[in-house]
Order: structure tokens, then sequence, then C-alpha cells
């Protein structure tokens, strides 16, 4: 029996009332399979009860190796209705970074998919803290023994374990991607996540009967955020295994899409399939583009294929923070509508910003300081990791780690990484400023810029561009359109031309694997 308490303090609660009051309405779509809240609602239970079974306790760890699948909802439901919590791993890693995840976040159960079995197996004497490993499907042959998903639920109490969470308990531990360094857990509650999910609702204009389509990856912060929030409203989730262009338009035609979630490149994609205009994309409400502001050229483009439903979100897995509404979308409008297209907007409802000295004092507006954010929705803290909690979570303030400057309107601009920031001979050199100057030529479809070791400037500003197709430019007329914009000590020393550029998870660049690739060895 599934009961519902109106009050949503924890992530059960809100499983309840959906199940309760939207019970046959549907939750997820993946490929054939489709679920409704109440099913949903049954088969998380069912994993709770089987990870009890098996020890599981309250604040026990469970770690989640897949790729986007069915399961993988069902995992976070079981970390939902009771309090265990989720422990996703990036399945794009290399083994010892795997076991870096593992061993730091210590779960009892691994639940993983077939293709990971190997990599399991490997790691797996260097691990003895894992006491079950749970295969989806069935456990491949020759490796250790490992218990079948589909069987632990078919023969579990469909109550669910005797443990309910309390708002306060942790729910997951989700590991950043990595921008300065090696990964860190940021740990979120149930209070934590419901105040993420209610303001995103709010922002994505979510409601019943509408749809999200997800391609990004579920141990993302993106995907759990932006589908949390339509389930916040009882709306339901379609989600694909992983990002193609053609079946994002095709799922959105065919399932009737309300909302979507792209990262800029990502967007770019779909607006390069060269029958595009054959698809009806009509039921589309918003597409939010987080991760980074769209080039001018890409959002007009998006704007004239999609119409005025474009929003741009601005967050980090330890907090959510700002938003680029529809209504400042504006991008044949005056100079000042032109220059908050560059910005990622004003604070969400429940978010209050600051922007700061290295003091924490307040510096003036349009000055450069580090971004800081107060709201509900930031983390606990870092797990394992205390000088770094008390680091980021000064005087209750999120410290990003993101430069950025705010105008009169409370519009917040980002700059650049605080550890990215670039000092060539003296000066202070924003990445960001550089890189679009270098995307503003009309032959550059990408661009990054990083500092390296320089003998003469101490560090050299380097740009990493990616052209686009069909489009030639030399390294000496990028530069020279670059001086046309910017002071010539910011412009890039050196210019290297890639096909594309590494990128984490959320889309963003990962400026670490520039450097390691750059930066002169020895």
């Amino acid at each position: 029996m599934i009961r519902w308490h109106a009050a949503l303090q924890t992530l059960r609660d809100l499983a309840e009332r959906n199940a309760h009051l939207h019970g046959n309405d549907i939750h997820l779509i993946f490929g054939a399979h489709r679920s409704t809240f109440r099913s949903f609602a049954e088969r998380s239970l069912r994993l709770a009860s089987s990870l009890y079974g098996l020890g599981m306790r309250s604040q026990d760890r469970v770690a989640m190796l897949a790729m986007n699948c069915a399961e993988y909802l069902e995992v976070y439901g079981a970390c939902e209705v009771a309090p265990y919590i989720i422990a996703p791993v990036n399945f794009r890693l290399a083994a010892p970074e795997v076991e870096f995840i593992l061993r730091d976040s210590a779960p009892r159960v691994v639940i993983f998919e077939q293709q990971y079995a190997q990599l399991l197996e490997t790691l797996r004497p260097r691990l003895p803290g894992i006491q079950h490993y749970i295969a989806i499907g069935a456990p491949p042959e020759g490796h250790a023994p490992a218990h079948r998903y589909e069987e632990l639920l078919t023969s579990a109490d469909p109550a669910g374990p005797p443990l309910r969470p309390r708002p306060e308990d942790i729910h997951s531990i989700t590991y950043t991607s990595g921008t300065t360094g090696k990964a860190k857990g940021a740990i979120l509650s149930h209070d934590c996540v419901l105040a993420l999910f209610a303001a995103w609702s709010y922002e994505l204009g979510a409601d019943l009967g509408h749809k999200i389509l997800l391609s990004m990856p579920y141990f993302h912060i993106g995907a759990r955020s932006q589908g949390g929030a339509m389930t916040y409203r009882g709306g339901t989730l379609v989600v694909h295994r992983s990002f193609d262009a053609r079946e994002i338009v095709q799922t959105v035609q065919r399932e009737r899409i309300t909302q979507l979630h792209l990262a800029p490149t990502l967007m770019q994609a779909v607006l390069d399939l060269p029958d595009i205009e054959q698809f009806d994309l009509s039921s589309l409400r918003t597409i939010n583009y987080a991760a980074a502001p769209m080039p001018l050229t890409t959002l007009k483009q998006a704007m004239k294929r999609f119409g005025p439903i474009l929003i741009n979100g601005y967050g980090q897995t330890e907090g959510a923070g700002t938003v680029l509404r529809k209504h400042y979308h504006r991008p044949e409008g005056n100079p000042k509508d032109l220059e908050r297209l560059t910005s990622v907007g004003q604070p969400v409802l429940d978010t209050r910003v600051r922007v700061v000295d290295d003091h924490d004092q307040d510096v003036p507006l349009g000055a450069v300081g580090e971004l800081c954010l107060h709201s509900r929705q930031n983390m606990v803290g870092y797990w394992n990791n205390s000088a770094a909690t008390i680091e980021a979570l000064r005087d209750g303030w999120l410290h990003t780690g993101d430069l950025a400057r705010q105008d009169e309107d409370g519009f917040i601009y980002l700059v650049d990484r605080k550890k990215d920031m670039i000092v060539s001979g003296g000066e202070n050199v924003y990445s960001r400023e550089v890189e679009e100057a270098l995307m503003s030529h009309p032959a550059v479809a990408d661009a990054a810029v990083i500092g390296v070791p320089d003998q003469k400037w101490g560090e050299a500003v380097k740009g990493v561009v990616v052209r686009k197709p069909g489009l030639e430019c030399t390294a000496a007329e990028v530069l020279a359109h670059c001086r046309t914009l910017i002071a010539g000590y910011k412009c890039p020393k050196t210019l290297e031309f890639v096909t594309e550029l590494p990128r984490l998870p959320s889309g963003k660049v990962s400026k670490v694997l520039l450097r390691e690739r750059y930066s002169p060895k020895g």
C-alpha cells in the first residue's frame, strides 16, 4: 500500500504523491519500456526491499555503473523511498578513476550493466568493502558471481524496507566533472534535491501532461535535475540511452515532446541536420541549453527554427543558481539585449548571489570577482573531503570557483573559472573573453583558450580552434580578427586547429585535458 502525506519533505513523499494522484499516468518512456507512476513506485519499493535484504541500512551507499536505462531511474527511486545513498559512476572514466570513486564512496552494493563486468572483475580484489554485485540482465559467464537484478525484484517485499528517509538524510553523492582536477563527491540531501526539482520545474514551465526528452547521461546532475523537475510536476520522462541528433527530432515529433535539454554543442548538431525542416517540432515549449552561453549565430538559428522558447540555466553539481529566461532572448534587440545574451541570466527564485573578492567582500557592480550562491539547492558538502567543504561553503555561501561580474539589473556574466584565469606578463587574461573573440570569426565553429608555461610571459595564451565544416582559415587570419576585438596581450600567442574539443559529460570543454595535451612536458 503506497501512502501519501500532503507535505513534501523527502523524495519518498514525492514518489508517493505521484503514485497516489497520477498513478496511471506515464512516468518513464525508455525505448519500448513504459512505466506508470504507480508501477515505478512499486518497483522502487521492491528494489529497496531487496537491498535491505542484502544488508543495506540507513545511509549505506549503492553505486550505479551503467549507461542510461530504465533500471537507472529505479535505482534512484530506491534511494528516494529508502534512506540509501546512490553514488552514480561515470561510465566513461578509465579504470583508475572508477576505482577512486568506488573507494571514496565505499558502497556496500554495486549495480552494473554487463558491458562493465570485465572492468569490475579487474577491480574486485582491490575493493573488499563491496559485499554484493548486481547485474542488469544475465551475469556474464566466467566472471565472479553476481545477483540478477530482475530476480531480486521479483522475490522482494512490495511494501519496501522498514526505513523511511528524513529531509536531512543524504540522497546522493554526485561526483563533479573534474574541471580542475580529481573529481569530488558533492553530497545532496533529500531537502536539497527537492528544492532543485522545484526550482527547475518553475523555470522549465513543467506541468501535468508535459514530456521532457533527456539524452544527457544520468550520472550527471543535468539529466537528474531536469528530469526531476518534470517528475515534480507529474510529467513524463522520455530518456534516450545516448545522444543522437536524428533520434532527438524523431522523438520530439513522435512523442510530442514539450521540454528539451541540450548543451550548445548538441543543439548545433540538431540544427545541422540537413532535413530538420521536415520534422514537426511544434510541440516544444521550452529548450534549456544549459552548460554555456550559445554563440549568437547558433542562437539566432535556433530561435528561427524553434521560436522564442529558449532558456539558459547555470549551475553546478554543488548548487544551481541562475537562468536567462525566454523573455530576455532578444537576438534582434538593442545593444543591451545583445549583451544580456552573453550572460547566464538572473538568480532563480530561491537563490541569492554575491560576487566577492579574495577576502569575501562584495565587489562593485561590473567588477570581476568569485560568484557565490546561497540556496536550499546547495550541497551539504564534499564526501570525505572536509578541507574542500570548508573552502567551498564559507558563511553559508557556496563559492563556485567561477569568476563573474554582475550588472545593475542582476544579470550574471561568467568570465572564467578562477583556476583557469591566465596571468600573462603580469596581466589577467580571462579565457572566456578570448574564446568569444575567436568564435566571432565566421570560419570558427568552436574554440577554447588555456594558459601554457612560457619563459618570457610566465603564461602564454594558447587558442585551440575547430573550423566550421567546409570553411578554411589560417591562424594569422584568426589572430588578426581577434586583434580588432580585444587587446593584443589577450590574443593567443599560438593557435592550434583540431577537429573537436575534448568535453565533459556536462558539455563543458575539459581544460584539464587541453592543458595536459599542450603544456610542455618536463
